[in-house]
């Protein structure tokens, strides 16, 4: 979802609330504590050299259980994080605390903004001769790869 669509739902939302997609609710009382641009810049395994840039949002909650973020808040430190990093219309993702620190995608459902579980994918496929029946079909971590033998990915 880009800024301009977070915003456009702010602007019509009772209340800022957040959900992982498997329903788990990020508790009322959590803080937006970075709004900032993330660009990354690196080469894939196919050797191409890829820039991205995103807007990105990270969520935190404590002990401070009175805290509730307004929908108007929300949107003047979007507003004043726009001013002052020249933040674009950008996609943006959400970082929030699990096992580790996740990075989310973000939807919205009309009362909730679902945190979507992001996804890792070979950006080469072409030159990795990655098939759809290779593609991995769950997130467990196995000792396969998905580059085959025969192709130029993956190795040096």
């Amino acid at each position: 979802m880009k800024l301009s669509q977070i915003k456009a739902n702010l602007k019509i939302a009772e209340t800022v609330r957040f959900r992982l997609e498997n329903g788990t609710e990020v508790p009322d009382h959590f803080h937006v504590t970075e709004v900032g641009v993330m660009i990354k810049k690196f080469i894939d395994c196919g050797g191409a050299v890829r820039n991205e840039k995103i807007v990105n949002f990270q969520l935190w909650h404590a002990n401070d259980l009175e805290h509730r973020l307004k929908p108007q808040k929300l949107l003047n430190i979007i507003s004043l994080s726009e001013k002052l990093l020249d933040i674009e219309d950008l996609e943006v993702e959400v970082e929030y605390q699990s096992q580790t620190i996740g990075k989310y995608d973000i939807e919205f459902d009309g009362k909730y903004f679902i945190l979507v579980g992001k996804k890792t994918n070979c950006l080469a496929q072409d030159q990795c001769n990655v098939t759809e029946e290779q593609q991995p079909v769950s997130s467990a971590i196995t000792d396969k790869t998905s580059c085959s033998a025969q192709s130029n990915c993956c190795s040096s």
